[in-house]
């Protein structure tokens, strides 16, 4: 009697050991968000810390795995990438074949505006594979080279077309506020090529860890192409993913900001003042287009998404975060995505309309293609 009175105590006191939890149980909990939940959502472990069931975690088994509702994306972006593909192929191509037909007497800003379409004609070239993703529900059936090689032409022409802009935004500052410069005059286009050179060499060290990080998995029968990490690497991306916009963004950006507050103030002086010459003050207009455009492509394109970006990293590695604020922000990061591919959209208004000989030779064509058309209505 003695000891059943024993035991019975033991059982009231002592509460349930990790061992003695059904396991039937923690099943049930562990696939209940992602195996009921619809196929356009995305389910995503809160932290790559291994799972260690206790009654605790096993009340709150629901903030270890958050279900994305993502059904924008099917929508949103093949919608702008097909837009982005149609008008961003001829266009680049049409910038590409412009300048290389002035070959071998390209200007060094020619030279960095080369190199730019063709970091952005390569990326144009990988959107089908995205557009069909997207609009097949996340279904990624290329394999893991291919969705690496994808992931990898984003950020390689993100963070080389943000290069090349500081490049000739430079280029610029240096041509408008110390025009007497010897040193530039004397590197000519070499300079500029060895420059270019070490630009891709650049992006291509800081893209690399995307070959590492990104890769296909299987999400309720259906294999995915994850864009930054798989979820159990997202603890290990974050000081990869913050070093890359702080070396890809943000530091070439204040760049281009003291560039440009330096220029503005040399461009408001009078023509006359102090060594500006007439012909610098007829580079004016011309200075002034390229200021407000590389701004302007900036500010859609660039800062949107890795300020979302940003905060989304942050979010994403906090464990104790609610799932209803990772989604969020997982919504917001991912609505920025379209903004970073319209660079390749803007680059070549940018070239178009800081470059006369170009906007002359588009006149024509035009021209010519509106003659032809008219000849065939009349015959």
């Amino acid at each position: 009697m003695l000891h059943f009175l024993l035991l019975s105590l033991w059982s009231v006191k002592m509460p349930y050991s990790v061992d003695s939890f059904p396991t039937e149980t923690l099943i049930s909990e562990t696939f209940s968000l992602g195996f009921y939940s619809s196929s356009e959502r995305t389910t995503e472990l809160y932290s790559a810390e291994s799972f260690i069931p206790s009654i605790d975690n096993i009340s709150r088994s629901s903030g270890h795995h958050c279900t994305y509702k993502e059904d924008f994306k099917r929508i949103l972006l093949p919608l702008v990438y097909s837009f982005v593909f149609v008008l961003g192929l001829p266009l680049n191509a049409a910038v590409i074949l412009n300048i290389w037909r002035t070959r071998p007497h390209l200007s060094k800003n020619n030279i960095y505006m080369l190199n730019l379409a063709i970091a952005d004609f390569l990326y144009v070239l990988s959107l089908p594979l995205l557009i069909y993703n997207y609009g097949s529900h996340d279904y990624w059936p290329f394999g893991e080279f291919c969705c690496k090689l994808v992931r990898f032409q984003f950020y390689s022409n993100l963070h080389g077309s943000i290069l090349f802009l500081t490049c000739i935004s430079v280029h610029r500052y240096v041509g408008i506020c110390h025009p007497l410069a010897m040193w530039l005059k004397q590197g000519g286009s070499r300079l500029a090529w060895c420059i270019c050179g070490g630009v891709w060499l650049v992006v291509a060290i800081l893209c690399a860890p995307t070959f590492h990080f990104a890769a296909i998995g299987i999400q309720r029968n259906r294999t995915v192409c994850y864009d930054l990490s798989t979820p159990n690497k997202s603890l290990d991306y974050y000081p990869y993913g913050m070093a890359l916009t702080c070396l890809g963004f943000l530091l070439p950006f204040m760049v281009v900001l003291v560039c440009y507050c330096r220029m503005a103030h040399i461009l408001c002086r009078p023509v006359s003042y102090q060594g500006i010459t007439l012909g610098t003050g007829e580079k004016r207009d011309k200075a002034v287009r390229m200021i407000i455009l590389v701004t302007t492509v900036f500010c859609i394109s660039f800062l949107p998404f890795h300020l979302t970006k940003t905060m989304y990293l942050v979010i994403r590695t906090l464990s104790g975060a609610p799932c209803e604020t990772r989604n969020l922000f997982s919504i917001v990061y991912k609505s920025t995505r379209p903004f970073a591919s319209m660079n390749s959209l803007l680059d070549p208004i940018l070239f178009y309309f800081t470059q006369p000989r170009y906007r002359r030779s588009t006149k024509r064509f035009m021209v010519r293609i509106t003659t032809l058309k008219e000849k065939g209505t009349n015959v």
